[in-house]
C-alpha cells in the first residue's frame, strides 16, 4: 500500500511521483502527487477518470494539457481542473523537466494503479506504446475500473474483454497490484 512519502519512479518516460497525501491521510477524500515529468514526445493514452476529480498545479516548467479537444498551457502557478469522466491528458514538450503537484478526489486505488503501472515498467513488462499485455491489462482494468479507464476503444468493449479475460489472467498469475521483481 502507498503511504505518504512514498517515491516512485517510471524508468521508460523518467516521470517521478511522490506522494504527499494518500487516501490513508485524508480518509479517501484526495490524493496529492508531486511529479517530476522530463522533456519527452510521448504522450499518455487519453483516458478518463470516471469517479474522480483530477487537477495539476505547475510549479515549474511548462506543462500541456488535453481536455475534451483542448489544448491548455500551462504556466508555473498556474493550474487545471479536469471534471470527473473527462478526456483528458498531458506532456511535456520542454524545454525542461516540468515540477507539478497532482490531485485525484476522491482518492480511491488511483496510488496502487501508479504504484503498479510503475513496476511494470521497471521489470520491462510494457510494450513500444507503454501498455502491459492483455491479461495485465485486463486483471488493471477490471480493478482500477473507477479510477482510470481509456477512451478507446469505447468502455462496454473494454469491459466486456476484461471481463473475458481477467480471469484468464488470473489463472497465469496477473494480479492487480503489481509489485517489481527487481
Amino acid at each position: 500500500m502507498i503511504k505518504q512519502g512514498d517515491k516512485i519512479v517510471n524508468p521508460r518516460t523518467g516521470q517521478i511521483m511522490i506522494f504527499k497525501t494518500t487516501g490513508k491521510e485524508s480518509n479517501g477524500a484526495l490524493l496529492e502527487i508531486e511529479s517530476f515529468n522530463p522533456v519527452s514526445n510521448e504522450r499518455e493514452p487519453i483516458h478518463i477518470h470516471p469517479k474522480q476529480e483530477s487537477s495539476m498545479e505547475v510549479l515549474s516548467g511548462i506543462l500541456h494539457v488535453w481536455v475534451n479537444g483542448k489544448e491548455h498551457i500551462l504556466r508555473p502557478d498556474q493550474r487545471i481542473v479536469v471534471p470527473a469522466g473527462m478526456p483528458h491528458c498531458f506532456w511535456n514538450e520542454g524545454p525542461e523537466e516540468v515540477h507539478h503537484v497532482g490531485t485525484f478526489s476522491p482518492s480511491l486505488n488511483i496510488a496502487e494503479f501508479f504504484d503498479s503501472f510503475f513496476a511494470l515498467a521497471k521489470d520491462g513488462k510494457l510494450n513500444k506504446k507503454g501498455i502491459p499485455n492483455m491479461l495485465q491489462t485486463s486483471v488493471m482494468g477490471l480493478a482500477y475500473k473507477d479510477a482510470l479507464r481509456l477512451t478507446s476503444p469505447p468502455w462496454f468493449l473494454q469491459l466486456l474483454l476484461y471481463w473475458i479475460l481477467a480471469p484468464i489472467g488470473k489463472l497465469f498469475g496477473y494480479r492487480d497490484h503489481y509489485k517489481s521483481k527487481k
